[in-house]
């Protein structure tokens, strides 16, 4: 059995003292086996001092304010990594952790982007899992002009063929495999190639698939058994376009083994932007929202004294 902590969006800049900028988080995340965050933005020695106190074992950096230079950072910390590299195959290769004798590959994968970030033969860069856009004119169009179009999304197919052979090839030398999906828009709407990854991802052999990007909350889907997070929304979050902005987010907690489990404790950043969890009515609130949009992927999520239960895990698997 495995335990893991998994948290959506961090930033971490301007911070007087770095290695607190978890510490009222530090209850939630002491006691896991491993512990992951996506870390949205370079990365300097005080960025790695905070995640280090934290004592984050993972981040993912494909994203779209990821930086390949950071990762040396990383690997002077100690810090493993994921969806970034000198080469595409760099960027595509599992981080890889042991906890107990049995292993635990992540790999990430952004569908957000930023003009040259892409890995291409030697060149640097973050593993890709894009999109195309098309507009289908809405059916009542021609009844009720001006009526807008319904958007229509779809993966990229060599980046889901990739994505597919990744998983698999993990599965296949690991125990248990997390994909980390950095895409979508904010608010509680999924677009399509969102669940399309999604359940690519848990159908290759992926055990969980978190997402994030967002910057806000998100459904949780159970498909097979195994859970898809569309977005956890934001934890630690520095950046000043951001100040008062999706201050809310969640944190999982996963439990791989015979009897797999899934809580989620809602955490938001208070007038000081220090991200904290939330208890009493406030969490309620935030749990029974995020329930219902689970409940629209036909996910049942239980809430009780400030945590949600998924419910349907291993059936199926």
């Amino acid at each position: 059995m495995i335990t893991l902590v998994l948290g959506g969006d961090v930033n971490i800049q301007g911070r007087a003292t770095p290695a607190t900028a978890f510490e009222r988080l530090n209850p939630l995340l002491q006691g896991a086996d491993l512990r992951f965050v996506n870390l949205e933005g370079a990365v300097d020695a005080p960025v790695a001092e905070a995640l280090t106190a934290a004592a984050i074992d993972v981040v993912s950096c494909a994203n779209d304010l990821s930086s390949v230079a950071s990762l040396p950072v990383l690997d002077r910390a100690g810090i493993a990594h994921c969806g970034a590299g000198a080469t595409p195959d760099a960027a595509h290769a599992p981080a890889v952790l042991d906890r107990s004798g049995e292993t635990v590959a992540f790999l990430a994968y952004t569908a957000l982007r930023s003009r040259g970030q892409s890995a291409l033969p030697d060149f640097p860069g973050v593993a890709q899992a894009f999109a195309t856009t098309a507009y289908q004119p809405d059916p009542r169009v021609a009844e009720i002009p001006g009526r807008p179009p319904l958007v229509r999304t779809a993966p990229v197919p060599e980046h889901l063929d990739r994505l597919v052979s990744d998983v698999r090839q993990a599965k296949a030398s690991n125990d248990h495999v997390v994909v980390s999906m950095h895409w979508g828009l904010p608010g509680p709407e999924l677009t399509e190639y969102q669940v399309t990854y999604g359940r690519a991802a848990i159908d290759a052999g992926a055990d969980l698939v978190v997402g994030h990007g967002p910057h806000t909350i998100q459904a949780v889907e159970v498909h097979r058994g195994r859970p898809i997070l569309y977005s956890l929304g934001n934890l630690v979050f520095d950046w000043p376009a951001m100040r008062g902005r999706h201050v809310d987010g969640l944190l999982a907690g996963c439990m791989f083994g015979a009897e797999p489990r899934l809580e989620l404790i809602p955490v938001r950043r208070n007038a000081d932007n220090e991200c904290e969890p939330l208890a009493g009515e406030d969490a309620s609130k935030v749990l029974r929202y995020f329930a219902d949009v689970s409940a629209l992927r036909s996910t049942k999520v239980s809430v009780h004294e400030g945590i949600a239960s998924v419910s349907g895990l291993g059936v199926g698997a």
